[in-house]
């Protein structure tokens, strides 16, 4: 396989990316932790966010936009930001434990997807066409 696809950044920023990921997920356990979350929550939601892969049955394009809005730290940011100043104790740990989620996918190689290409996402190619490239 080329040091770079056509389309993707270098390897030496995609470890960059999947180090900052798994710094992330680091983070936000520590955070979780030292709020005293709750561990069987945690075990519950971790892998939640991967419900937005539904989205794809309303194509593909839909599909990618759902699931990058699920797999972007904006959004459990705001959710977690809200909890910690509104007082709602749940909203945060529902925010560390999206955050931890998007760290683990980061750390682990798995990227935003772009709209209408399978098995493309920021961090490189995933599933069957990863497995095709390093074939060929």
């Amino acid at each position: 396989m080329p040091a770079v696809l056509p389309g993707f950044a270098p390897r030496s920023v995609i470890r960059i990316l999947r180090l900052e990921g798994l710094a992330g997920l680091a983070a936000a356990v520590t955070a979780y932790w030292f709020i005293g979350g709750n561990w069987w929550l945690f075990a519950l939601l971790l892998l939640a966010p991967d419900l937005s892969f539904f989205g794809f049955a309303a194509g593909e394009r839909t599909g990618a936009r759902i699931y990058n809005l699920a797999h972007t730290y904006a959004v459990p940011a705001v959710l977690g930001a809200i909890g910690w100043f509104g007082g709602v104790h749940w909203l945060v740990e529902v925010g560390l434990i999206w955050a931890a989620h998007i760290g683990m996918d980061r750390a682990l190689g798995y990227g935003l997807k772009y709209p209408g290409f399978d098995h493309q996402t920021h961090l490189g190619l995933i599933g069957k066409a990863k497995k095709l490239a390093n074939a060929g």
